[in-house]
């Protein structure tokens, strides 16, 4: 799910009764799994680790006993701190912590209508929707600053980006052309510590394609090489580097450089049916790429891709 500056991996598999556990690889290839304390041992249940920090420690949710969803942060010594947000009822929802172990992520209250959270590194929380949310505000990521980004859910189940600044000013923003049909939209996954945000959309032509919005708003449109109708970005380092995955016959993974240099690669042993491919999901500093493929018996495997 996550690598960070030093190369070190989050992420969580699932055993044999599909109780899910998390993990962290370490730069040099150890493996440390832990299961956050009150996570659930039934099927589906467990520990879900989706960000790493500098500093190795690491944030998600878990899934206890009783099938609530609850936020966890593991510190880089393995103590756990887990957490609800004001007002959830139907589950807590870290998406990402910064190396300041400020955590963003979203909650959902007594209607079932998700809202954004911000959990400042002393415990304390604020909580906020976007501009024109009416279905759910869901922060994606917080970069160095405590800027976030993410998307809401307008009137018409349409999505729409924003930026929050370390202030509190929300500003939201879509990419050019993007259809504003229900489930479509714009949406932001990553922002980097510059404050530019990548993220897909889905235009007019029903065509989802790839965007980086600049800090200072510019916004700029691609499609990674023999895609068809399906570009999806995932990630973006401080240097403006981009990682996603792209939909050809199966999926495959892309590199965009700062410079709009678009490079493809995919996983030894990827299988090559429908379905099947690699999904890279984070990048870091020195262009390292981690994610997961399915082979051609749709098992899936995690990658890590060196620069």
């Amino acid at each position: 799910q996550s690598i960070n500056r030093q190369g070190a991996i989050a992420g969580f598999y699932s055993d044999t009764n599909y109780v899910y556990h998390g993990f962290v690889r370490a730069p040099s290839g150890a493996f440390t799994a832990f299961d956050v304390p009150g996570a659930g041992t039934t099927g589906l249940q467990g520990s879900f680790p989706l960000s790493i920090n500098r500093g190795g420690a690491v944030t998600g949710y878990y899934v206890d006993a009783s099938s609530l969803i609850r936020g966890f942060l593991r510190a880089s010594d393995g103590v756990f701190t887990t957490f609800d947000a004001p007002g959830s009822v139907y589950g807590t929802y870290p998406q990402s912590v910064n190396d300041a172990t400020a955590i963003t992520g979203f909650y959902r209250d007594a209607s079932v209508v998700s809202h954004g959270f911000l959990r400042a590194p002393d415990g304390a929380f604020s909580t906020f929707d976007a501009p024109g949310s009416l279905h759910g505000t869901f922060p994606t990521g917080i970069n160095e600053d405590g800027a976030i980004t993410g998307y809401d859910i307008d009137a018409s189940f349409a999505s729409h980006g924003f930026l929050r600044a370390s202030d509190g000013t929300l500003t939201p923003f879509d990419a050019p052309g993007p259809s504003t049909a229900l489930g479509q939209g714009t949406f932001p996954l990553s922002i980097n510590k510059g404050g530019a945000v990548t993220g897909s959309y889905y235009d007019g032509n029903q065509v989802d394609r790839g965007f980086l919005r600049s800090s200072d708003g510019t916004l700029t449109m691609f499609d990674a090489p023999g895609s068809v109708g399906l570009t999806l970005p995932r990630s973006i380092n401080d240097a403006g580097d981009i990682t996603g995955y792209f939909y050809g016959s199966v999926t495959h993974g892309f590199l965009r450089a700062r410079n709009g240099t678009l490079t493809l690669f995919d996983a030894p042993g990827v299988g090559i049916s429908g379905g099947q491919g690699i999904v890279p999901m984070s990048i870091n500093q020195g262009r390292a790429i981690t994610g997961y493929y399915l082979d051609s018996t749709f098992a899936l495997h995690g990658f890590l891709r060196r620069p």
